[in-house]
């Protein structure tokens, strides 16, 4: 999805200008095809090894980008960054530019389910929680259908927005989003939740990973007693307060887990357990193995 979405607006342009604004040619380390997350292999054009004659690139990348570590693609990526050229991610794309030193002091994004490890991995870059960012000469965005949203605002900016929202209306784009647009679905709509006792509760959860927060001060955040949240939770989430705050922590922990090469002992203090040996035995618990085990 987040391919197509970023290739497929400069094909439209092309088609709806009726005239060659853009051109693009596919790479991959190797030069071999590359098979896509759903099993569809994608022909390509060539290897790193090759003069890329561009003006940009967007690397795309899925799965889990922390697993990705080629020096050789973080020095191409390096050297194409020193010619000036736009140099760009999608969904865990961003990831890979990271790693090659490339986003050091601008504002970046990447889809949110790699945005805790990325955050821990790389404290230099300015993350953002939000749909794309571009600052400077890059370009990052989380992925899935935002990249859509990403290539209307290149667009209107290479050739005017007349031929940018006509792109747009073709591929029934009815709303195009701002890059500061959130990435996900709003607590209400995710939860299948009506309660603003609850939704404010669990955006305090959400924002509280690190430092989790006491049982009173969610109950003051949502308006309502610790016993009156309480009955709501399990009404509304079939759960208690405390249980759905730590299973929220331990599935950060699970992602930092497996998407950084962070000690367990860190990973407990980034997700606000008091020791190792505490958040291992309530990992075990949540998950039936270890932490190490799980990474």
């Amino acid at each position: 999805m987040s391919y197509a979405s970023a290739l497929e607006p400069l094909r439209a342009a092309n088609t709806l200008a009726e005239e060659e604004l853009y051109r693009w040619r596919h790479l991959s380390t190797d030069g071999a095809p590359v098979r896509a997350s759903s099993g569809v292999m994608l022909g390509v054009d060539g290897d790193l090894e090759e003069d890329a004659a561009v003006d940009a690139v967007l690397v795309c990348a899925g799965g889990n980008p922390a697993n990705f570590d080629d020096p050789a693609v973080f020095a191409w990526l390096r050297a194409l960054a020193r010619r000036g050229l736009r140099v760009g991610g999608v969904s865990g794309g961003p990831y890979v530019l990271a790693r090659a030193g490339l986003l050091d002091g601008h504002r970046a994004t990447v889809h949110w389910e790699h945005a805790a490890a990325f955050r821990e991995a790389f404290p230099r870059v300015l993350l953002q929680a939000t749909l794309f960012e571009i600052d400077r000469r890059r370009l990052t965005c989380a992925g899935g259908v935002a990249a859509l949203d990403m290539m209307h605002r290149i667009i209107g900016e290479d050739h005017g927005y007349d031929l940018a929202r006509s792109v747009s209306d073709w591929f029934l784009q009815a709303h195009v989003r701002p890059g500061s647009g959130g990435q996900r679905l709003a607590v209400p709509e995710r939860l299948g939740i009506h309660s603003p006792a609850v939704e404010a509760a669990v955006e305090l959860m959400e924002r509280r990973i690190e430092d989790p927060a006491a049982r009173s001060e969610i109950a003051q955040v949502a308006g309502v007693s610790v016993r009156q949240l309480d009955r709501l939770f399990a009404a509304r989430l079939g759960t208690s307060v405390e249980r759905y705050y730590l299973a929220l922590r331990l599935e950060r922990a699970s992602g930092l887990l497996q998407q950084t090469s962070l000690s367990v002992t860190e990973i407990a203090v980034a997700t606000g357990f008091a020791s190792a040996s505490h958040f291992s035995r309530a990992f075990k618990r949540r998950f039936g193995r270890s932490p190490r085990a799980g990474r």
